[in-house]
């Protein structure tokens, strides 16, 4: 019996030194599941700030901190949240709206806006999202824009690059900055441009019907000014070629009387030497305009015209 007392008590250390180390085993384990619970929780409310973001953080619901510098933060678990707003620049197609310009005409205007988050709780604190920032923007341009148009005309917004009143586009960015700032939303307009202009479906054809009209007008004009321009170059030239025809005939009238003189004065000269010698050549002269193949000439036979005919020479 003592010997089997002794055994049974072996069996009962053996057992003891089991539960002893198999709760040794159960704390650590439960350890380790703690430590690793930590060291997820930990992870889990690391955070990363990339560049081009900002992380705002939340304490129920209230803004606590905002992180715009690149690198690693936290946030105390399960009382602070994250979320992350762009620092970058965006492009906002802003809505086509219908304006009325100075000179009573309608136009449909499409823009786009480059804006960018500067201070973001303001910008949560007015407007509290991304896209409730975009419909003030949208409002804020429209109402600028619809300002500045319906001080000017049709032609002047159309061709705003020969307008002295400065970038018709820089003057709006200007405007609708300025309202952000005295509102104090947060945000910047960086730009504002004009994509197009264009009429409304139902007036176009009266416009383009118009236009055609004017530029026909207007080139008939030109057609008369030029035909006008045409014929007084046309008279002036007729005229100078008058006057240089009558300048040149009468200096040819001049210059013949002269030669006509000289030669008959050279004639006389020569004539005044043998008179005998002159009155034969008169007479033979007289017969290149008098005698033809077909002349009858009736002299008596005694005249001197008719000894020479006959070719006497006394």
């Amino acid at each position: 019996m003592k010997k089997m007392s002794d055994e049974n008590i072996v069996d009962l250390n053996e057992q003891r030194g089991n539960a002893v180390e198999w709760k040794r085993y159960t704390k650590l384990g439960i350890f380790l599941v703690i430590v690793l619970v930590l060291l997820g929780l930990i992870l889990a409310n690391l955070f990363i700030v990339k560049e081009g973001e900002y992380k705002v953080v939340r304490q129920f619901g209230e803004v606590v901190r905002i992180k715009a510098d690149p690198g690693l933060s936290y946030k105390i678990p399960f009382i602070q949240t994250v979320e992350t707003l762009p620092k970058y620049q965006m492009i906002y197609d802003v809505k086509e709206a219908e304006i009325n310009t100075r000179d009573k005409k309608r136009m449909i205007i499409d823009n786009y806006a480059v804006w960018q988050v500067k201070d973001p709780k303001k910008m949560i604190a007015t407007t509290r999202t991304i896209v409730n920032a975009e419909a003030k923007l949208d409002e804020f341009v429209y109402s600028a824009i619809r300002t500045e148009l319906g001080q000017l005309n049709y032609d002047e917004i159309i061709n705003d690059e020969k307008s002295s009143r400065g970038s018709l586009n820089d003057r709006i960015t200007e405007k609708v900055n300025a309202t952000l700032e005295n509102g104090s939303y947060g945000i910047v307009v960086t730009d504002i441009r004009m994509k197009r202009t264009d009429l409304p479906a139902e007036n176009e054809q009266s416009v383009f019907t118009r236009m055609i009209s004017e530029r026909e007008s207007t080139a008939q004009e030109y057609l008369s000014m030029g035909d006008a321009q045409k014929n007084r170059i046309t008279a002036d030239t007729d005229r100078e070629v008058k006057e240089l025809l009558a300048t040149a005939q009468a200096d040819a009238e001049v210059i013949r009387g002269e030669g006509e003189g000289e030669a008959a004065r050279i004639y006389n000269d020569a004539f005044s030497v043998d008179p005998d010698f002159y009155s034969l050549y008169r007479t033979l002269e007289s017969y290149k305009q008098t005698i033809d193949g077909e002349t009858v000439i009736i002299l008596p036979a005694d005249s001197p015209y008719a000894n020479l005919l006959m070719g006497g020479t006394e």
